[in-house]
């Protein structure tokens, strides 16, 4: 008998269930996308700033001496503190050397260039490109292509490695800003240190870069006469974004923090790994991307909570309104079932079950249908798709449920109060 008077509210009234469904349907499938989005936006975000540059820069402990005797600043001349390009290596032999998508090492000086059309004073900047490199097993590619993607450069990008015979001089990079000064072009041949060089590209950086000639690292080293040295490091680190322990000093954690200090990939920690690797080293965030990540990432994540709530809630008060119809239309069957002995438990039970049904039905609908829409934000936001967990149907299908149940608690606890002789007699 209670499945024959299930499947006969169903049958009888479509309309008003077809409106619950559709309510939870849409309440679930926001709720859905909020939380797969709100799973893998802090990666997305992270991958996003990542793109904005470095977070971590390298520089030789030397430079970071600052002496003052009677307000007189006494600092070391920066032309002796190097670092050692060959130890550079040793950043991908961390704990979360997986993590560090890309690094590249500058040496620059002032120098005298002469162009086709005179000599000029600019910087010389070399750096890596795109340098091949060999960690143990591991093959990868690093350089300011991969670290600042940013640059733009109207030509071809220079070669990192090969030998280049002295009648085919190696390609380099002049900036925007110093090419339009001194009239340089693309096919152009410059002098440096006694050694030739060609113009292959004209270098679009938005900083310094743009008024200097950038060259390989080791071309760079050879006119300065400074082989294997560094004077800078540009590090790309996937990090976690900076809560109150990532910023705690490691050398006052207990063992068991430190150990969950350093297994965390905040910034800090990985520059904490980078300074014992690279000792004679001193490793600093780049606060502002970090800072940034981790205001945005909350931002959003308030955001996205908020929308979460007000579709919950708008689905509750859809659910409240559709039950308290269909509960005042059906007040001459809940009269009968009570005047046929049927308890309070007995009317409740009834509606609560097709409740659960509409909340399983619109759940898994509006599951469906949040995957769909948090692929498309990821790939309209991000340009990658949203992974949308199956752990999150449960948490969706439970939240149905619970907004159901919610919404009709109200109807159904009017529907145990209707008084059978009353409702009966028509004057309910």
């Amino acid at each position: 008998m209670f499945l024959r008077l299930l499947f006969e509210s169903f049958r009888r009234q479509k309309r008003r269930k077809s409106v619950a469904l559709l309510a939870i349907a849409l309440g679930m499938s926001i709720a859905t996308a909020m939380i797969a989005v709100g799973n893998d936006i802090g990666d997305k975000i992270n991958q996003e700033l990542r793109s904005l540059g470095a977070n971590l820069v390298i520089t030789p402990i030397e430079d970071t001496l600052d002496v003052n005797i009677g307000g007189v600043n006494l600092k070391p001349a920066s032309e002796g503190a190097f670092i050692n390009e060959q130890d550079l290596i040793k950043i991908k032999g961390i704990f979360w050397g997986h993590n560090i998508k890309g690094y590249a090492p500058f040496l620059s000086a002032p120098q005298k260039i002469q162009t086709p059309n005179g000599e000029i004073k600019a910087e010389l900047v070399g750096t890596y490109f795109a340098q091949p490199l060999r960690y143990g097993k591991e093959e990868f590619t690093t350089g300011v292509r991969s670290v600042n993607p940013w640059w733009k450069v109207e030509g071809a990008w220079p070669q990192d490695y090969g030998d280049f015979p002295e009648q085919l001089p190696p390609d380099v990079l002049a900036g925007s800003k110093l090419a339009q000064q001194a009239g340089l072009n693309i096919g152009d041949q410059i002098e440096i240190g006694g050694r030739k060089l060609r113009i292959s590209g004209i270098l679009n950086s938005g900083g310094d870069e743009d008024q200097a000639i950038v060259a390989p690292l080791h071309i760079a080293q050879i006119i300065l006469h400074q082989p294997n040295a560094v004077r800078r490091v540009s590090v790309s680190a996937l990090t976690k974004p900076e809560d109150a322990f990532a910023r705690k000093d490691p050398s006052k954690l207990s063992p068991p923090d430190l150990e969950r200090w350093s297994c965390s990939p905040y910034a800090n920690s990985i520059a904490y790994q980078l300074r014992e690797v690279l000792p004679n080293a001193r490793v600093e965030q780049i606060r502002q991307v970090e800072q940034n990540q981790g205001k945005v990432l909350s931002r959003v994540s308030g955001l996205m909570l908020l929308l979460t709530l007000a579709a919950l809630l708008a689905a509750a008060l859809a659910v409240s309104a559709a039950m308290a119809a269909t509960i005042l239309e059906r007040r001459q069957e809940v009269g009968l079932m009570k005047s046929l002995g049927a308890g309070n438990s007995a009317v409740a039970s009834l509606f609560l079950t097709e409740a659960a049904f509409l909340a399983l039905a619109g759940g898994l609908i509006g599951f469906i249908a949040g995957a769909v829409l948090a692929h498309r934000i990821g790939q309209s936001i991000f340009g990658s798709a949203i992974v949308v967990h199956p752990v999150v149907l449960v948490v969706v299908l439970f939240a149905a449920v619970l907004v159901t149940f919610v919404g009709s608690a109200g109807a159904v606890r009017k529907a145990m109060q209707f008084d059978p002789a009353v409702v009966l007699r028509g004057d309910a």
